[in-house]
């Protein structure tokens, strides 16, 4: 079975959120079309303590973009975004929540970042994602979202890495791209290691 992987249609990272991804808001049509291609869609959640490590405003003198060490692992800082019940970590209000089988939240330890839907950073703990995965009989996914130098990059190489035919749909993702080329680099990255890069046309236009 095929499963469509939602990753953080959240607010906050869309234009006018906290953590501004552009043009975040213009893969939400494109998700909302893909789910009637699946039968299983698993979506995403940041959803952080206002402790969490990870924000600049946590650290003194510390600002967004920085990288610190946190707790043994390189932490890149970010502003506050997607903290637990805030209006930002909701899914974005055109979104199709109906579409959506089931919700995997990440980032709630506030001394290790999540950026994969299936492990911490460090993979110390698993979200519970790739188990349910293998327990509904999915042997494939297509990974789309926010952001596709990240939480997706991230995503997509810890399901390869768990078994999974792991498939980007590139043009239902966008990137944060903090230096020029992170993206291009992140989607080469991904397809050196195997993941198959597609564009969401080659499934809306398929019949299965």
């Amino acid at each position: 079975m095929k499963a469509l992987l939602l990753i953080d249609l959240q607010i906050d990272f869309c234009p006018g959120g906290a953590l501004e991804v552009q043009e975040g808001d213009q893969v939400i049509p494109i998700a909302n079309a893909l789910m009637e291609k699946f039968d299983l869609v698993v979506a995403t959640q940041d959803w952080h303590p206002a402790n969490h490590g990870s924000f600049a405003a946590n650290h003194p003198w510390r600002k967004p973009g920085q990288v610190i060490d946190l707790h043994g692992l390189q932490q890149v800082l970010w502003p506050i975004h997607c903290v637990q019940g805030s209006f930002g970590a909701n899914f974005h209000p055109t979104l199709n929540q109906a579409g959506i089988t089931k919700v995997f939240v990440k980032g709630t330890d506030p001394t290790i970042d999540s950026y994969s839907g299936f492990f911490d950073n460090g993979h110390r703990k698993a979200t519970g994602l790739g188990d349910y995965l293998k327990e509904q009989g999915v042997t494939a996914v297509f990974v789309m979202g926010l952001a596709t130098d990240y939480c997706v990059k991230f995503t997509a190489l810890d399901a390869l890495e768990l078994g999974f035919a792991t498939s980007l749909i590139e043009d239902a993702s966008r990137g944060v791209n903090l230096k020029d080329g992170d993206v291009d680099q992140a989607v080469r990255e991904m397809k050196e290691k195997g993941v198959s890069i597609i564009q969401s046309d080659e499934l809306l236009s398929s019949n299965s």
